[in-house]
């Protein structure tokens, strides 16, 4: 059956880059012999360790526990020694070192016991307790916890499955649709009881056919009755609030949540993960990541977590001009000189950077206001308007035009003319916004804790008087107490002395 398709507004077509990546099937990577595993690689709080310096660990066992609902365990993609537990540089710009927990592999690869899930017939929360248990966060770049995003008691009418992958170069849910459509399919039924969901809709762009047909063929196995929707090949089509627009015709503001709209999505590589966990009782301990870019041998290669950037790199054979890693797609990705920083759950893409693919940007000129932007934006904002309110650090302005709701997709810079960093402009204008607000806070805070102080001292005055009053006025009553009975004894001795007069007279 034909489904009506919602066309967003803006958008681009930048040259894909994807079948250099895509041509070859997923490849495991050798075991490596060290490990960094940071400590936060999902939203939330990161888990805490539970493991020693020394101790010998198990492929899939726990080293950090979630203590708090918006987490997820970490576990050791392989066997070995837990070599250190301390801070060491993340996949940042700033390359400021984070906690992390380093295992130096026993090349033994020793599964702890594994055991499927029996999910059918266990309450919903104990499933979504298993999964963050299991370490299943969105893999598709967010890392929200997974369990988190079920944990709703809102009516789900469209379960939407991300397979869009519009982001040029990135192959990695192309090549795992291709190659694992039917574990897939499982991980998809059984989202759809967990959230009750009344249809079941799998996006996928239209330049990724085989996945397409791969993923028709295994529906057709397991007769379900879940649509492939095919769409039309358009940046960002996979972005949350766009995917949930061209297939519902429901809008998201920033400030409200799919469910909200009755609408949940996930991203194929997660409900893979979410298939594994439950049928295999493996946890998350590894990943399929693209390797593209300025590389003799682009590839999807299966990595294990905590793997080396520049090791993973180094298997697809970079070329000797190679200056640094995009990590993540070129729209919306991190640029970084070339790094040891580990591979992360939410790695979903290293892109070898050189002058030859990607020249400098040019220097940047002076705004025409040509509204290009506005014409790619896919929120329908006002670009060249943010621009001018960031630059002017008039950031309250930004915000009346609507800067809450760019979703920083790189759109506009992508089509500017003058070579503006326009997201730049943006993200810097966010951070001021969050940082006043912030401020504003801590100053309402500490507006409120001096009017209670202030409203203590009075009280306790106020008790302090009254105590007093109350203190004074027994004294009195004493007092007039002590007076009252003073006088009555004085009479009584006055008629006492009269009294013994009289009898003396007689």
């Amino acid at each position: 059956m034909l489904r009506t398709l919602f066309s967003f507004p803006g958008g681009i077509k930048p040259d894909p880059h994807k079948e250099a990546s895509a041509r070859t099937p997923i490849a495991p990577v050798p075991l490596p012999e060290r490990l960094v595993l940071p400590l936060r690689q999902s939203a939330g709080i990161a888990p805490l360790p539970t493991v020693r310096v020394g101790e010998r660990v198990k492929k899939g066992q726990v080293v950090a526990a979630a203590e708090q609902w918006i987490s997820a365990s970490l576990h050791a993609p392989t066997s070995g020694k837990v070599a250190d537990i301390g801070n060491y540089p993340l996949a940042h710009p700033s390359g400021l070192p984070a906690p992390a927990i380093v295992i130096e592999a026993d090349g033994l690869d020793e599964w702890q016991e594994r055991q499927p899930l029996d999910w059918q017939n266990l309450a919903p929360q104990a499933v979504l307790r298993y999964l963050q248990q299991s370490g299943v966060v969105g893999l598709g770049g967010a890392v929200f916890p997974s369990h988190v995003k079920l944990d709703t008691e809102a009516r789900i009418e469209e379960l939407i499955i991300n397979g869009a992958e519009c982001e040029p170069y990135i192959t990695c849910d192309d090549r795992l649709m291709r190659e694992r459509a039917a574990e897939i399919v499982s991980g998809i039924a059984l989202l759809r009881d967990l959230t009750g969901a009344r249809q079941t809709l799998i996006a996928i762009e239209n330049n990724k056919p085989e996945a397409i047909r791969a993923m028709r063929g295994a529906i057709s196995e397991h007769r379900e009755n879940f649509a492939v929707i095919t769409l039309p090949t358009r940046y960002p089509a996979g972005s949350l609030r766009q995917l949930v627009y061209a297939l519902t015709g429901k809008r998201a503001p920033s400030n409200v949540l799919p469910t909200a709209m009755n609408v949940q999505c996930f991203n194929v590589a997660t409900v893979h993960s979410i298939w594994r966990a439950t049928a295999h009782g493996e946890p998350v301990v590894r990943r399929v990541v693209t390797v593209s870019g300025n590389v003799r041998a682009p590839k999807n290669w299966e990595a294990p977590i905590g793997m080396s950037m520049t090791a993973l790199l180094q298997l697809s054979e970079p070329f000797s001009d190679t200056d640094g890693l995009i990590v993540g797609g070129p729209m919306m990705g991190l640029s970084l000189p070339l790094t040891n920083a580990p591979i992360t759950k939410g790695s979903n893409c290293l892109i070898a950077r050189s002058p030859r693919i990607f020249p400098p940007r040019p220097p940047e000129s002076p705004c025409i206001r040509c509204t290009a932007c506005a014409q790619a934006c896919p929120q329908g904002l006002q670009p060249f308007e943010l621009y001018w309110w960031s630059r002017a650090r008039n950031f309250d302005k930004a915000a009346d035009y609507a800067l809450a709701e760019c979703i920083e997709c790189g759109c506009c810079a992508y089509v500017c003319p003058a070579a503006i960093p326009l997201v730049h402009y943006f993200r810097f204008a966010k951070g001021e916004l969050a940082a006043a607000a912030r401020e504003q806070k801590m100053a309402d805070s500490a507006k409120s804790r001096f009017e209670f102080r202030q409203f203590r001292a009075e009280r306790e005055k106020a008790e302090k008087a009254e105590k007093l009053a109350k203190a004074a006025a027994a004294q009195a009553a004493k007092q007039a107490l002590a007076a009252a009975t003073k006088s009555a004894t004085f009479e009584e001795q006055a008629q006492n002395a009269v009294a013994s007069s009289q009898e003396e007279r007689h």
